[in-house]
């Protein structure tokens, strides 16, 4: 079965147009959810509406209200949205083409497939997709998705397209309320050649399946021990190390420094040069008595 559309339109660049459906790029399906029960019955609990003054209603009674000032709204019907149509409601109105790297990831927000409405608008799209990819663009647009007008970016993906919506420049905060009272810290030439060796050990190719959510994995393995009536099993945090400066950090990080107490192998070792092992206080006590049971006991005078 195919997936269902979230939006139906067309794409359109100048005079050239075509259908297309919009379909969401994610799902969160798979992610573990919790109910809220009551701790006696486990029945679900239902959230409904209740008025300060008349207690408990229908959600048939609901409206939408946009609060103007302190707990003062203006009533606003179905009526009212439909009477603000824009060319964006049924249209992708391909508005300008910037460079991938144009768009800063802060303003990315959801992503979305586009694919061809038929087989009639297979080939439009198709010049259209290769196209950008050909000019390694990306197309900015509008798109009206519930009842509210998006900016989006369109790119080539695949056989397809891909749609990103993207946030409203008042949507992100300024930098600096965050960064401004981090100091200029001229870093050091030798760790700041040893943090780049460190980073060019770690290079790899990305790969989102090398990364599982190791929590979501955790949390499943806890709720099937849950199941078959077993305790949960706890997982230790791992053990901080010892705290040590930056610079051996990074060197011991890289496997230049020494280690802080080495050891011997044992086949670099004599068996006889060998020092015994301290004995612990019980082993100390234990040692102790034994010696004295076996020593011969004193002949009185």
């Amino acid at each position: 079965m195919a997936p269902r559309a979230s939006w139906k339109g067309y794409i359109k660049l100048s005079l050239v147009s075509c259908p297309v459906r919009l379909y969401p790029a994610v799902s969160a399906n798979e992610k573990i959810r919790f109910n809220q029960l009551h701790k006696d019955t486990h029945n679900r609990i239902n959230m409904k509406p209740v008025d300060p003054e008349l207690g408990l209603v229908e959600r048939s009674d609901l409206v939408r209200g946009y609060e103007y000032e302190d707990k003062q709204y203006i009533i606003i019907d179905d009526e009212d949205l439909d009477a603000v149509r824009i060319e964006s409601n049924h249209t992708l109105n391909i508005e300008a083409f910037v460079d991938e790297s144009e768009v800063d990831v802060i303003y990315q927000d959801s992503p979305y497939y586009l694919a061809p409405d038929g087989a009639m608008a297979e080939e439009t799209f198709a010049v259209l997709r290769d196209a950008m990819r050909a000019a390694g663009k990306l197309a900015i647009a509008r798109l009206v998705m519930s009842s509210r007008e998006r900016v989006v970016t369109i790119g080539a993906r695949d056989k397809g397209m891909f749609v990103t919506t993207l946030r409203d420049p008042r949507e992100v905060r300024s930098t600096s309320a965050y960064f401004d009272e981090i100091p200029d810290i001229k870093t050091d030439p030798e760790m700041l050649q040893l943090a780049e060796k460190l980073i060019e050990q770690k290079v790899t190719h990305f790969d989102p399946k090398a990364y599982e959510d190791r929590y979501e994995t955790a949390l499943m393995a806890m709720i099937k021990e849950k199941l078959k009536g077993h305790k949960p099993i706890i997982a230790a945090a791992p053990e901080r190390g010892n705290v040590i400066n930056l610079m051996d950090a990074l060197k011991a990080s890289l496997g230049q420094a020494k280690p802080a107490a080495p050891s011997k192998s044992k086949s670099a070792e004599p068996a006889a040069a060998k020092k015994p092992a301290k004995p612990s206080l019980k082993q100390a006590v234990a040692a102790s008595k034994a010696a004295a049971a076996k020593a011969p006991a004193r002949k009185k005078a």
